[in-house]
């Protein structure tokens, strides 16, 4: 059984979906080539809004609501995701977007910094994991999920306290506290990735239909959005010391 923290990459799915398709297989070089398709979407969606963050900036909730209801569209109807995938990368494009925009009018030069960090974090680990210098073991990735499952425990009470006008305490500040659980958070959506090559490389092992290179790129970006929210939260809390 493979196992992830990212909700999108689920244990069984490769197992499960591998008698469903006969015409081609999954590869490693295909979900890689559909990876950077999906970040290209990302970043053009992400790049028009940036463009004109007041005008746009109302269109950033709306799409966060759209593609959540698209990624869970995608998880429970993966042969589609050749479909859903850009979608889910075009909204979300707006959605960190307008993000990026509003860091970076406070805090100039901000949004480069999380890129360059994201996307060093990705090569790092990606040298990391083909160097098998990480053993991913069952224990490390049930540590992992458990781990990921707080965090967004943690995320979900505090959008409910936020409805009540309430938070919670210290996690949100620039104090030692605060920083100190957004560099946790930032190890824990880091580490997915290694999870993420290691589920994707034993589908790829296991024969998984062709389709599922949308369905895998779909996931990696998930996490690395996540990551490089996470990235731009650190740094303000960073920059406002």
């Amino acid at each position: 059984m493979f196992r992830t923290g990212n909700p999108a990459l689920r244990g069984d799915v490769f197992t499960q979906e591998r008698a469903s398709e006969s015409a081609g297989v999954m590869t490693i070089q295909g979900t890689v080539n559909k990876t950077f398709v999906l970040l290209l979407i990302t970043v053009i969606t992400a790049s028009w809004i940036w463009a004109d963050p007041l005008v746009r900036m109302p269109l950033v909730i709306p799409a966060a609501i759209i593609g959540l209801i698209v990624a869970i569209i995608t998880v429970f109807n993966k042969s589609k995701s050749g479909i859903t995938a850009p979608i889910y990368a075009a909204v979300e494009g707006i959605v960190v977007g307008g993000i990026s925009a509003f860091f970076e009018k406070q805090y100039p030069g901000i949004v480069m910094q999380a890129v360059a960090l994201t996307f060093g974090t990705l090569f790092c680990l990606l040298a990391v994991y083909k160097s098998r210098l990480i053993k991913v073991t069952e224990n490390f990735k049930l540590g992992v999920v458990a781990a990921t499952g707080a965090v967004c425990l943690i995320y979900f009470v505090s959008i409910i306290m936020g409805f009540f006008g309430a938070r919670i305490p210290f996690i949100h500040d620039s104090g030692p506290i605060g920083i100190g659980f957004s560099l946790v958070v930032v190890c824990i959506a880091a580490i997915n990735l290694v999870l993420d090559f290691d589920f994707i490389e034993n589908g790829a092992a296991a024969g998984a239909p062709k389709y599922m290179e949308w369905y895998g790129a779909f996931g990696l970006v998930v996490t690395l959005i996540w990551l490089y929210l996470e990235m731009l939260r650190l740094l303000s809390k960073l920059r406002s010391r």
